[in-house]
């Protein structure tokens, strides 16, 4: 424990933020044995006597810290100790063989978590002293996922009660855990966003790691809905919030992501696009797997805003994407329509899982309008008058439509239902011109019969 509080009195003196955090970590991947030293540097008594000197009577420290903001961190220190035992029997490697679980581990890191609010709130803790939240709630989010799971695979609620397991729904306690997370990180969100002190000295500067934790743990409770409270919290304050461009880029590319695939999600890909953009700017180039994400979405959406599809280029250094995509891409680009369907049928069921399925189908607009093109194209020119450029033929019979519906389709199509998908492209300005029912054609406008496409 001396070494530790060492460390500590040399991120404090240097008022070092992310060193000081350094001090708090419990990843066992790091320094297992740093972590190991510190469970047994003593009991829970001598560990309180310890930090009780270390803190108050040692005179060899000369920190600048108030007494009460001391005892604030001699109990974050004490809570940190105590969540690593729970940390280190639920791995094995506790010298006295203690067994743990995932829900202890859990709960003990919440009670350091409050501990550290505590300090903003009570001990009044200084703002550069941050990424001490960051890792409390990076860590609590992680050992509420793992409590959950772990719950899941003992087939319920470690608590039950074997007389009552009648009254015991397991829909009610997959996420226990995650949901009692979002709550804490909430008071994180609170914690920050109350902050009444000087933009230079405000908690404020945390609000966006807090607000991306909370839109993972949501997005991970199939609750992004409740993201929106959150957004609108933030707009709220914002006059009295730092500018969004002095936050670090990682922050704010997360916060972009969120804020993009919740427009996507609202079906407004106008404003996802833009956010996603944003995000995609942004991003590290070598940030592989947060930009293959950023592209799950912006790729439906410039499908639908702008009728483009992606090039094998642009997806070459992502094979997951290739996999989605390139069969889509391709089928959309000839206008095969019987492809089209059957690449979304092929991948439906991970369509449906990253929420994109319902947006990647109306796709198939963009497909048949590259077909209708095609019939169009194919009809050559009119006879020209003398002196005069040759002009593309504008009357095109309805059958020769219908009949390329059914060659790509392979669905044969009455008149009527050919006649309701051609007006059905024009409302949607994919085609320019008019049906003429009675003669069974279609007129198209001599200028840009396919908006977009050059023709």
């Amino acid at each position: 424990m001396d070494a530790l509080i060492k460390e500590f009195r040399a991120a404090y003196a240097a008022e070092r933020g992310n060193d000081l955090a350094k001090t708090l970590t419990p990843d066992l991947t790091e320094s297992p044995d740093r972590l190991l030293a510190i469970w047994n540097s003593g009991g829970p008594q001598s560990i309180k006597d310890d930090l009780k000197f270390l803190f108050f009577r040692d005179k060899s420290a000369q920190l600048r810290m108030s007494r009460e903001e001391g005892e604030g961190w001699q109990e974050i220190y004490f809570t940190y100790w105590k969540a690593l035992g729970e940390i280190l029997a639920v791995e094995g490697r506790r010298k006295d063989g203690a067994k743990s679980s995932w829900t202890k581990v859990y709960e003990a890191w919440k009670e350091f978590t409050s501990q550290i609010i505590r300090g903003y709130t009570n001990h009044d803790f200084e703002n550069w002293t941050i990424p001490c939240l960051y890792v409390a709630g990076r860590y609590m989010r992680l050992y509420a996922i793992r409590a959950d799971a772990e719950r899941s695979a003992n087939g319920g609620a470690d608590d039950a009660v074997t007389n009552f397991q009648d009254d015991f729904d397991p829909e009610t306690e997959k996420h226990k855990s995650l949901e009692d997370c979002a709550r804490q990180l909430n008071r994180i969100f609170n914690t920050c966003l109350s902050d009444r002190a000087p933009l230079a000295e405000s908690r404020k500067w945390g609000i966006y790691y807090a607000i991306n934790l909370l839109f993972k743990t949501y997005f991970k409770l199939n609750s992004a809905s409740l993201s929106k409270n959150v957004l609108k919290v933030l707009s709220a304050g914002r006059g009295d919030m730092p500018d969004f461009d002095s936050f670090p880029k990682s922050q704010r590319v997360t916060f972009k992501y969120y804020e993009g695939v919740l427009a996507f999600l609202e079906e407004n890909y106008v404003e996802a696009e833009k956010h996603l953009t944003l995000a995609w700017q942004m991003c590290h180039r070598d940030a592989t797997r947060n930009l293959e994400l950023i592209l799950t979405y912006l790729i439906p959406c410039h499908l639908l805003t702008t009728h483009t599809l992606p090039s094998a280029k642009l997806l070459e250094p992502f094979p997951r994407l290739q996999k989605l995509f390139l069969k889509l891409a391709v089928a959309i680009k000839e206008g095969d329509l019987r492809a089209f369907d059957q690449a979304l049928t092929d991948g439906e069921d991970e369509f449906v899982k990253r929420r994109i399925y319902l947006t990647l189908e109306r796709g198939r607009d963009i497909a048949l309008r590259n077909l209708l093109r095609k019939v169009f194209l194919a009809g050559g020119f009119a006879e020209a008058k003398e002196g005069e450029a040759p002009v593309r033929r504008t009357r095109v019979p309805v059958a020769e439509f219908s009949a390329a519906m059914k060659l790509s389709g392979g669905e044969e199509l009455d008149a009527d239902e050919v006649e309701c998908l051609l007006a059905n492209m024009i409302y949607k300005n994919l085609m320019k011109g008019y049906i003429a029912h009675e003669r069974g054609i279609v007129v198209l406008s001599k200028n840009g019969a396919f908006p977009g496409t050059g023709v």
